[in-house]
């Protein structure tokens, strides 16, 4: 079987890395060679996977690649995706020069890849590891927290939502197209264009949990999630009585900096009024020293939460794409309260498929001790979770994720053949 060459690209913080790694280790396995270019900050993880590490030297890194303190979604894609395109491009482009590539697979918030990829001629696919970016045909945009449309008036307001993330993409057009120019490609009409001039763009969800769309474009894909867990999570070992008749919660934090502590303080404190017991793994954003607990609720900086969902049963989480998912798959019913886009997205998808409730970051201590109480009580939220993380294994063990990729690399390889 031929040997490829695959270039990988990271932005931002290990959650976004995290499914990157895993479809690596899968074009590994079929034998291809794969090196990952990331923050500085991500060697040690890429390394781990064992990976060759190559990192970004003109783009953004650390906060300033993924700011914290971006509340206006105009201002974050400007700031995020579109002002550093030519920076990330032109690292593209001489590591490509460096160690030539049959194709590059590249998270879809990094629009500077595409453009050095393209620049090169060098096959190109977008990584979405959470509902698709791009807004898809009678599809609730991501940033919206919108359910599928059921009737006129929610119709009106999907398309509303639709027009305004794609005013808020098209007020940096100018400098996606500068940048474009100077690497020699034509400008673009509308931003979402970058989306489909990819090769691919690979969802990397399960279609059963995203809403159906009235028709994909020709190059989207949906590949199933990528699970695999990142290094940095700890070895488990429960921390809790294995005889305790009570219900066990994972209390699951982000990976990334969101200003959390606050919300889940009120979360650790509303499940010190019930009786449960629940672990809290606070991830590499969260300081344990800042939080106060009851004696129902242990602290743990991180732990395979595959592990832990077999001991739990309900995940309360901000609804984080890798930790919602790992929910489904171990039929747990969940509780979310989102404070990114993306997470609302999810949080749509989970209440309106009936697997969990979502309540905003905002909620009292009363009001998210209410939810936890009818996770644990109603039985339909366990039923629907179970039928539906069947579903998503399904799409997992089905993925056409490696074979996406390998047509790609074909035809670079047949490129630089010619060249």
């Amino acid at each position: 079987m031929t040997s490829y060459d695959f270039l990988l690209a990271s932005w931002g913080t290990l959650g976004n890395l995290s499914p990157l790694l895993t479809a690596g280790r899968r074009l590994r396995q079929r034998g291809h060679h794969v090196r990952v270019m990331a923050d500085p900050t991500m060697r040690t993880e890429v390394e781990a996977a064992d990976f060759e590490f190559v990192t970004w030297l003109r783009a953004p890194m650390g906060e300033a690649a993924d700011p914290t303190d971006v509340s206006d979604i105009r201002d974050r894609m400007r700031r995020v995706v579109f002002e550093p395109c030519s920076a990330y491009a032109a690292d593209i482009r001489d590591e490509i020069g460096r160690a030539p590539a049959d194709a590059v697979l590249g998270l879809d918030l990094l629009f500077g890849a595409a453009l050095g990829a393209r620049a090169c001629g060098v096959p190109f696919a977008f990584l979405s590891p959470h509902v698709s970016i791009r807004v898809l045909p009678g599809v609730p945009p991501a940033t919206s927290g919108l359910t599928r449309p059921k009737t006129p008036e929610e119709r009106n307001e999907l398309n509303a939502a639709s027009a305004a993330l794609s005013t808020a993409m098209n007020a940096s057009l100018s400098i996606l197209n500068r940048a474009r120019v100077e690497l020699g490609l034509h400008v673009l009409a509308d931003a979402m264009d970058l989306f489909d001039e990819a090769d691919r763009v690979l969802l990397a969800v399960s279609r059963a949990f995203d809403f159906e769309a009235d028709f994909l474009p020709d190059n989207f894909r949906y590949v199933g999630p990528l699970l695999d867990m990142p290094n940095w999570s700890k070895s488990w070992k429960a921390s809790w009585p294995a005889l305790q008749d009570r219900p066990h919660a994972l209390i699951a934090c982000s990976t990334g900096a969101q200003g959390q502590r606050d919300v889940f303080q009120r979360v650790i404190n509303a499940v010190g009024t019930i009786d449960v017991e629940a672990v809290f793994t606070t991830g590499p954003s969260l300081d344990v020293s800042e939080l106060h607990a009851p004696k129902n609720v242990h602290l743990v900086c991180g732990a395979p939460h595959d592990c832990v969902m077999r001991d739990v049963s309900l995940v309360i989480s901000q609804g984080g794409h890798g930790t919602v998912t790992r929910s489904l798959i171990n039929a747990l019913p969940q509780l979310i309260l989102p404070m990114g886009r993306d997470q609302s997205a999810n949080a749509a998808r989970v209440e309106a498929k009936g697997v969990g409730l979502r309540l905003p970051p905002t909620a009292s201590e009363p009001e998210i001790a209410a939810a936890i109480k009818r996770l644990i009580t109603e039985p339909e939220f366990k039923v629907a979770a179970r039928k539906l993380g069947e579903a998503i294994k399904a799409d997992i063990d089905r993925s056409r994720l490696v074979n996406e990729m390998e047509f790609l690399a074909a035809v670079g390889r047949r490129r630089r053949g010619s060249s």
